[in-house]
């Protein structure tokens, strides 16, 4: 393997490993819809950032970061976005659980709309974040070997960094998933679902004081 390369697969890993707003997505997603929801939540926070690092490869994202306006929007709508779910997860701590039953809807149907809805989640929370942007255009160039197509070579970094997300975030999920039922019902899961709500409106805190 060429030495750019896995130096690159060494640092994304490490980064990948970091809690952040991601995480925080992933456990509020597995909290309620079970484990068939981890896949589709890792799949979503992998294409999000896939998204940003083919922008970047093609002077998106360095557009964005030349413009304070752009920027400054979509890092508005990114705070506001991680708010909204915090709220929403806060609101969830409060009341019981329900389940698809309870709504009288088909359990396959229930479950098809769940991934969905959890794929949706992942994947708009890193679209609205400018910084996903800036750590591609920042970050992949110290890893491209000289004479390499740069287009070409970024974007296949911006794979590796998704596919290490699908693969963290899937084993993640599953491994908060196997904890066992306490971690969706009862005082247990209305703390943890309570945990990610403030942890999730900390992030949109932090991103909307940023400069």
């Amino acid at each position: 393997m060429d030495p750019h390369i896995a130096a690159f697969v060494g640092v994304a890993a490490l980064l990948t490993l970091m809690p952040g707003p991601d995480m925080a997505l992933v456990t509020r997603n597995v909290l309620r819809g079970g484990r068939r929801v981890a896949l589709p939540s890792a799949l979503g926070v992998a294409a999000g950032c896939l998204a940003w690092g083919v922008g970047s490869s093609l002077g998106i994202a360095a557009l964005v970061a030349a413009s304070a306006e752009a920027y400054t929007v979509l890092r508005l709508a990114g705070a506001a976005y991680l708010t909204v779910l915090g709220l929403l997860a806060l609101r969830s701590a409060m009341r019981p659980t329900t389940t698809p039953a309870d709504n009288g809807a088909d359990a396959a149907t229930a479950a098809m709309l769940s991934r969905t809805a959890a794929f949706r989640v992942c994947m708009l929370n890193n679209l609205v974040n400018p910084k996903v942007g800036m750590f591609y255009v920042t970050f992949l160039p110290q890893f491209i070997p000289p004479g390499t197509p740069v287009f070409a070579m970024s974007v296949m970094l911006a794979g590796i960094h998704a596919a290490m997300g699908v693969v963290w975030f899937t084993v993640y999920g599953s491994a908060i998933s196997q904890l066992g039922t306490a971690l969706r019902t009862g005082r247990v899961r209305r703390g943890l679902e309570a945990a990610t709500g403030v942890a999730l409106l900390g992030f949109g805190l932090r991103i909307a004081i940023e400069r």
